[in-house]
């Protein structure tokens, strides 16, 4: 998963008909997978502000506007991934090939579960859809565009399909709430945030935050540790007081490190997590990790098959430390 940032530089309009992902070392370039215009509608995200009418409205690109394509490619287990993968991108009447980015970069980190036991759904995971707001959390940082939440999860506790049974208005009704944080891996503590309060949990108007929200807020709690490698993982909406470590510390795989609030931008209590190429809040990349081991529920709601070392993807409903079931 990444983006390609599209700018029409010309005095006409641009209307976009495919995009082919090649495989740049291969000659002559072999098409790995085409995005036709009905993809494209779900994949692009116009810029500036622009009014649309309709998803159509999505494929023009107006003189002078940029669009973010989301891209998501996939391959099958066995399949040969291109080292390198090049781009042709087709208007009605125009073509032009560019953007060639790598696709091995750095070995992934397997990480232990953030959470633990049951019954844990992971909310706007990894996935393309539109309405991710983690996958289309492109901000602009450092005079950059930047994506820390592409790869997030936001780690619910449910009990049949509802995230809390009684108040929804009470912080204390939500099965998340309190929760035990663990450190995914040994690795240095470079931020640990505390002292901000709980939200009244609420959503759409019903929710005012406890304190405005800001780049200083809006991760509420949190504690960042170093993994290694130019990686950190991330922990927001932590509970206030519940922090157990310090800027300086250093952790163990499965350290009791925190517990569950609702504090900055949190319409409830959950965690977030993602892992990112920054120290600084926001502002890396956010790459793709490996859980060492979890089930997936299945349609009964028990325990299913074992994955190990890969990563949830979106609405999955995952069982942590239950390996020898």
């Amino acid at each position: 998963m990444y983006e390609l940032h599209l700018t029409n530089f010309g005095t006409a309009p641009l209307s976009l008909r495919s995009i082919e992902v090649l495989d740049a070392d291969a000659t002559p370039a072999h098409t790995t997978v085409t995005f036709g215009p009905e993809q494209l509608e779900a994949m692009l995200q116009p810029l500036g502000g622009k009014a649309l009418s309709g998803p159509k409205d999505r494929l023009v690109i107006a003189d002078g506007q940029s669009a973010i394509a989301f891209m998501s490619v996939t391959f099958d287990r066995s399949s040969h991934i291109p080292d390198r993968l090049l781009h042709r991108v087709s208007t009605v009447d125009s073509a032009v090939e560019g953007a060639v980015i790598a696709t091995h970069r750095t070995q992934l980190h397997v990480l232990g579960p953030p959470v633990d036991g049951a019954n844990w759904l992971a909310e706007d995971g990894p996935s393309n859809d539109q309405d991710n707001h983690h996958r289309r959390g492109v901000v602009i940082l450092d005079g950059r565009p930047v994506d820390s939440r592409r790869f997030a999860i936001d780690w619910k506790q449910v009990a049949a399909g509802a995230s809390f049974s009684g108040d929804a208005r009470d912080v204390g009704s939500y099965y998340s709430y309190r929760k035990a944080v663990l450190a995914v891996d040994d690795g240095l503590v470079i931020t640990a945030r505390d002292g901000l309060p709980d939200n009244i949990p609420g959503h759409g108007e019903s929710f005012h935050s406890a304190v405005p929200i800001s780049l200083e807020t809006v991760a509420g709690n949190t504690i960042t540790l170093d993994l290694g490698g130019g990686q950190f993982a991330y922990y927001m909406h932590l509970q206030s007081g519940s922090l157990r470590v310090k800027a300086g510390d250093r952790v163990r795989r499965g350290q009791l490190i925190g517990r569950i609030g609702a504090s900055g931008d949190a319409r409830e209590p959950h965690l977030h997590f993602e892992v990112t190429t920054s120290s600084k809040l926001l502002a890396g990349e956010g790459v793709p990790y490996l859980i060492d081991s979890y089930r997936l529920a299945t349609a009964d709601g028990g325990n299913g098959e074992l994955h190990t070392h890969e990563l949830p993807l979106d609405h999955s409903l995952v069982t942590f430390g239950e390996d020898h079931k």
